[in-house]
Formats: structure tokens, C-alpha cells, sequence
């Protein structure tokens, strides 16, 4: 980070120093806010650079936050190591001021019924400290309060090998949600032992490859046949442009889908890009059109409106029309949609090919 960047105002300190959620509600707001201010000063490398990392900064300390508040309440110490990890856009290290919660806990084998009773208890209360910090349930409920993403390392190996050997579209869909998987407190070590257990689980064969394809397919970029950006046509957000579900997504879906069928253990995007750009698994020129259309993907999502309210940054996904009259973000926009059209064509065929050689 350039040594004169606004960036370098961020205190992290007073995230560090928080000791009630509301501390850590305000500290985060305070630090968000100096970030949206400095967003037109800097690349959007390096924001979205800082901004995961205050995240990150602050969701460790609601952990450390937590473990004090099971102590006080009589509940001791955890029993056993654990990882507090990411999925979704944290996972990937892509997440925005006003993300929500997408979690789980990886714990160390050996503690019983005690290490269950513990966590499970942990995660209610975890869940409900990164509410009052600022972060949304999850929708898909993907998160530390959810038994199913909160467990020991064993099962969780039973439950992915159960996924991987069902292959039904929500069970592939758990499958790409896990893979984002990224370690933010606790013990590491327990999250790079079950990032090498999932990776060997999801070797690739036919099947699978058919599976992960029919999943990813499903979402196409925000353009119509004649080329033209799709804008929403009724409600509130009429003639504006979904940057979430109409380019992030799509695109996010589609590497990942492309880094899991290569082997690629990268979370992020811009590395899943970057591994692939090593295989030269694609032409050079086409692989770059992807790095600039995902680089344009986050910095529009950062440019849709956003708000406060009761001390917390909210945004909706959309560009106002009022954005999409600008005419270079007109074009960055439809050049970005036309690669990820390009993409999923691929994927498309790929898929037809897949679904023509499973048994």
C-alpha cells in the first residue's frame, strides 16, 4: 500500500481494543466509513485490499468477544482447537462494507459430546454478536448457528463425502459453497487439513464435472440476445442494473466452477484466474478480458447506493440509472457482461459434452 494512501487512516486499533459488540458495531463503522470516503482515491485492488481486511479484523474479534462471554457465563474454555472460517464473498476475500454473514467453525476430533455441546452453544452466540456488530443472517443460513456448517473435522469429511457421492443439485451446491472456504481465527492449521481432505474428496470424473457445470450454467450474465444490458423492468429499482445476480455472480460461478475442474485449491477469484492463467488453461488474451471484468465487478458493486442506518453500512446490489448514463460505466459494464457471455457459452458446451459421456 503507497505509503501517502487515504488507506493508511484506518485504525485497526480501535477494532482491536472493542470490548462489547456495540464497541465493535462503532469501531467498524468509524473504519467503513473513512474506506467509502477514500473509495474514487485508489485502485480497487487495493480497497477491496483493506476493506477485507478490516472484515476479517473484525469478525476475529467478535470471536475473541465470544470465548470471553462463554468464559463469564460459566462455560469455560473451548475444549478443543477450532477454526472460525468464511464461505461466500468472505471466503473468496471479496467482501463489500455491507456483506452478510456467511460462516462456520471447523473443531479438533476427540472432544465428544462436550466439545459439540460447547460449540454449539458458541455459534448461537457468535451469530447473534456479528448481527449486533453489523452483519445480516445468512439467507441460505450458512452459518456457525447451522449445525451443518459447525463440526468436528471428521464429520466434516462425512458430510462432504456424502455430498460428493449424492451429486443432487443442492448437494453440489453445498459442495461450491464449501470450496470458499477460508480460515480467519483460530487454529489454521485445522482449516489447511480440511481444505487438503475436500480437495482430494472433489477429484475430478465425469460425473462430478457434469454436476458442477449443471449447477453453474443455471445463472447467465445480465445480456440479451441483441447484446443489450438487461436493466430491471418493474419495482423500485426499475432501469437500474443488478451488478450482484447480472455480472458477480455469474462470473464468481463460473471460475469457481473452472478452478474446481482444474484442481485449484485458491479461494479468491482474481487467484483462481491467476492459477489458471498458469496452466494455460486458456488463451492469454481471453483469461486477461476475465481479470478486467471481475476487477470492474467489484468496483461496481462498491458503487451502488449505500446508506446508514443505526450505525451500519447497507447497500442494495444495484446501479442507479443515474450511474448506468455515465458513459465509460456504460461500457466497462457491457464489455464486462459480453466476456462472462463468453464464458458461459463455453461452460455450456462443456456441459453438453459432459452430460453426453456420463453413464
Amino acid at each position: 500500500m503507497n505509503s501517502e494512501s487515504p488507506l493508511n487512516n484506518v485504525d485497526f486499533q480501535s477494532i482491536h481494543s472493542a470490548a462489547t459488540s456495540s464497541d465493535l458495531r462503532l469501531a467498524r463503522w468509524t473504519e467503513e466509513s473513512k474506506l467509502v470516503q477514500a473509495f474514487s482515491s485508489v485502485s480497487i485492488e487495493e480497497w477491496n485490499g483493506i476493506v477485507n481486511r478490516l472484515q476479517d479484523e473484525v469478525m476475529s474479534q467478535a470471536v475473541k468477544l465470544c470465548e470471553r462471554n462463554m468464559a463469564e457465563a460459566g462455560m469455560g474454555v473451548p475444549p478443543v482447537p477450532f477454526a472460525f472460517v468464511l464461505f461466500g464473498s468472505g471466503g473468496r476475500y471479496e467482501q463489500t462494507p455491507w456483506s452478510d454473514q456467511d460462516n462456520g467453525i471447523i473443531f479438533a476430533d476427540g472432544g465428544g459430546k462436550e466439545a459439540e455441546k460447547y460449540f454449539e452453544e458458541f455459534g448461537l452466540r457468535l451469530s447473534v454478536i456479528l448481527e449486533e456488530t453489523g452483519y445480516p443472517p445468512c439467507q441460505g443460513k450458512v452459518m456457525v448457528s447451522n449445525g451443518m456448517w459447525r463440526q468436528s473435522l471428521g464429520s466434516w469429511h462425512q458430510q462432504l463425502v456424502k455430498w460428493r457421492e449424492d451429486s443432487r443439485w443442492e448437494d453440489v451446491r453445498y459442495l461450491t459453497i464449501a470450496s470458499d472456504m477460508r480460515c480467519v481465527a483460530g487454529d489454521s492449521s485445522l482449516a489447511a487439513e480440511w481444505r487438503r481432505d475436500f480437495m482430494d474428496i472433489m477429484r475430478r470424473d465425469e460425473e462430478l464435472e457434469a454436476a458442477l457445470l449443471g449447477n453453474t450454467v443455471r445463472h447467465k450474465a445480465a445480456l440479451n440476445i441483441l447484446g443489450q444490458v438487461i436493466t430491471e423492468r418493474f419495482g423500485e429499482h426499475a432501469g437500474e442494473f443488478d451488478v450482484k445476480y447480472g455480472l458477480y455472480i455469474p462470473l464468481v460461478n463460473g471460475v469457481r466452477c473452472l478452478a474446481l475442474y482444474y484442481g485449484i485449491s485458491e479461494t479468491s477469484t482474481l487467484e483462481r484466474i491467476s492459477k489458471l492463467h498458469e496452466l494455460e488453461a486458456f488463451p492469454r488474451p481471453w483469461m486477461d478480458a476475465l481479470r478486467r471484468a471481475f476487477q470492474k465487478a467489484l468496483k461496481f458493486r462498491s458503487m451502488t447506493t449505500y446508506h446508514t442506518e443505526e450505525g451500519v453500512l447497507q447497500s442494495d446490489s444495484y446501479l442507479s440509472q443515474e450511474t448506468l448514463r455515465q458513459k465509460e460505466v456504460f461500457r466497462e459494464l457491457r464489455e464486462s457482461l459480453v466476456t462472462v457471455r463468453q464464458l458461459y457459452r463455453m461452460l455450456q458446451r462443456q456441459h453438453r459434452f459432459a452430460e453426453r459421456r456420463r453413464p
